[in-house]
C-alpha cells in the first residue's frame, strides 16, 4: 500500500511539474507584473454572445489607480484604487461606492501563479499580433467542470496582457476583453482624476466592510474554490446583505445572503445567466440566496445548494 500510494504521490508531482515549466509560470507572472507596474492609457472591447462594450482605460501605476470611460451605452466612469469602486453616472447624477474585491481586466492574474496548476493545465500556445502588438499565448485547460478554461495573450515585449478569453467546455468563447489600442506610459496623476469629482451628486455608497457572518456557510466546498472574504453590504440605499466571496485564484463566485423581510418582493428562484456569468437564487433559513460568478454553471448552482446556517450554540 505505501508503494502504491508513493507512485501516486510521484506521478501526481510530475503532473504538477509538468504543469508548471518554467517556461509558462514566468510568462504568468510576466503578466501579472506587468499589469501591476505599467501605465498606460488604452481602449479594450468586452464581447459575449449578445453584447459588446468599448471602454478606454487610464492606469498610473505609481498610486494604482485606474480610470475607465465607458464609450457606448449609458455613460459611466469609473475609477478603481487598491480597495474601491467609484463608479460615475452623469444621466443620473449618482455616484455609487463598493469595496473592490475581485480582480478585473486587465489585471486577471493573482500573485501565487503556482497554485494556478492545481486546478489547470498550463501551456503555451502560438504567437499573434494584437493591436499591433507581437503577443504570446498561454492556455489554462481546467481539469475539471467546475470552472471555464482561458486563452490569454501577453505582449511579448512588456508581457502586458492584451486579450483573455473565457472558454467553456466545448471549446467555444463565452467571453473577451481585448486591447484594439494600448500605449505605454507617459501617465499622470491628472489623468485618472474623475471629470465628475467635486460635483455634488447624490452618493450612493455600499458601506461594504469586512465582517464575521456568524451561522453561515457552505456543508462542503466546492473542490479548489476556497473563501477568500466575508463582508457586510447595502443594496441600494437600506437593503443590509451578507456576502461571501469563494475563489479558485482566477474565477471568483460571490454569495449574497438578504433577509427576506428587507426585500421589496420575492425573487425568482432558480438559474439565470447572462454571457459567462451564471445567477442562481433559492431560500435558506428565511433568507433569499443569491449566487452570482463567472463560473459554469453547475458550480454556481452547487455553491448555492451548499449554503447552509447552523444557529450557533450558546
Amino acid at each position: 500500500m505505501r508503494t502504491r500510494a508513493l507512485g501516486a504521490a510521484l506521478v501526481l508531482a510530475t503532473s504538477v511539474a509538468q504543469a508548471q515549466s518554467p517556461e509558462t509560470l514566468a510568462w504568468l507572472r510576466k503578466m501579472h507584473q506587468a499589469t501591476q507596474r505599467l501605465s498606460y492609457v488604452g481602449t479594450f472591447v468586452y464581447q459575449n454572445a449578445d453584447r459588446t462594450e468599448t471602454s478606454r482605460i487610464t492606469r498610473y501605476a505609481a498610486d494604482d489607480i485606474e480610470k475607465l470611460e465607458v464609450m457606448n451605452g449609458v455613460p459611466r466612469e469609473i475609477v478603481r484604487t487598491r480597495d474601491k469602486i467609484r463608479c460615475y453616472l452623469p444621466d443620473s447624477r449618482v455616484v455609487k461606492v463598493d469595496r473592490r474585491v475581485d480582480r478585473d481586466f486587465p489585471g486577471l492574474l493573482p500573485e501565487q501563479i503556482p497554485a494556478l496548476a492545481g486546478h489547470y493545465d498550463i501551456s503555451l500556445g502560438e504567437t499573434q499580433r494584437i493591436a499591433g502588438l507581437e503577443c504570446q499565448t498561454v492556455l489554462l485547460q481546467p481539469k475539471d467542470n467546475l470552472r471555464y478554461g482561458y486563452r490569454l495573450y501577453a505582449d511579448v515585449k512588456s508581457g502586458m496582457l492584451m486579450r483573455a478569453d473565457t472558454i467553456d467546455a466545448a471549446g467555444k468563447s463565452v467571453e473577451t476583453l481585448m486591447f484594439t489600442q494600448f500605449t505605454p506610459g507617459n501617465v499622470t496623476p491628472d489623468m485618472v482624476r474623475p471629470r465628475h469629482e467635486g460635483k455634488k451628486w447624490r452618493i450612493e455608497d455600499a458601506g461594504a466592510a469586512p465582517a464575521h457572518l456568524v451561522g453561515w456557510g457552505l456543508a462542503s466546498e466546492l473542490p479548489g474554490f476556497h473563501k477568500v472574504t466575508e463582508l457586510k453590504r447595502r443594496l441600494g440605499e437600506s437593503r443590509p446583505v451578507g456576502q461571501m466571496v469563494f475563489s479558485d485564484g482566477l474565477a471568483a463566485v460571490s454569495v449574497f445572503i438578504e433577509p427576506l423581510e428587507n426585500r421589496p418582493d420575492r425573487a425568482a428562484t432558480g438559474l439565470a445567466s447572462m454571457g459567462a456569468i451564471h445567477i442562481y437564487t433559492r431560500e435558506v433559513a428565511n433568507h433569499m440566496i443569491t449566487v452570482v460568478g463567472e463560473a459554469p454553471a453547475v458550480s454556481v448552482q452547487r455553491i448555492a445548494d451548499a449554503v447552509e446556517f447552523r444557529r450557533p450554540t450558546q
